[in-house]
């Protein structure tokens, strides 16, 4: 998907900036060119300081996603997919397994939820980054209470994982 949203943007390093935010979010494209993340509208201008631009780019980027079939198909339907727990593990007493493996590799999530799964643990949250979006993409795995050494261990000898950073 995201080598046609580069080739829709060809040549247009900001606009593809843009687009590459807005699916980072999940910001969606209504029929009209606002900006929406779930029903919440977002100003054309927020954007574009998150992303470093002029509001007109973010504008624009919106109507050319708007007037492509194949851009609208994708960005008039995406959705957020919620807020990450990552960042507040520490106060709900939870720990985040960043695994670091192939992320084109098939059976990396359930290699990684079965070794948890036989050491009784739960996992609360799994986000993997979309390779073609984010070059170092990881999976993350954020799991009740604390994890031994031995599952680190047991998920490192996942044949596709390069490794496992346990995170409190």
């Amino acid at each position: 998907m995201w080598s046609r949203v580069s080739e829709q943007f060809a040549g247009q390093k900001v606009r593809l900036e843009v687009a590459r935010k807005m699916l980072e979010y999940g910001i969606r494209v209504a029929t009209d060119g606002k900006l929406f993340i779930g029903g919440l509208e977002v100003d054309y201008s927020a954007l574009a300081r998150d992303v470093g631009a002029d509001r007109r780019v973010v504008k624009q980027t919106a109507r050319q996603i708007r007037e492509d079939d194949f851009l609208y198909s994708i960005f008039g339907r995406i959705m957020p997919v919620g807020a990450s727990l990552v960042p507040v593990i520490a106060r709900l007493g939870y720990s985040a397994l960043v695994i670091e493996a192939d992320p084109r590799a098939a059976g990396v999530i359930s290699a990684a939820a079965a070794a948890l799964a036989r050491h009784k643990i739960v996992v609360r949250q799994a986000l993997a980054d979309d390779p073609d979006m984010i070059p170092a993409a990881k999976l993350t795995l954020v799991v009740e209470g604390r994890v031994p050494g031995s599952v680190i261990e047991e998920l490192n000898r996942i044949d596709t994982v390069r490794s496992v950073t346990l995170m409190r």
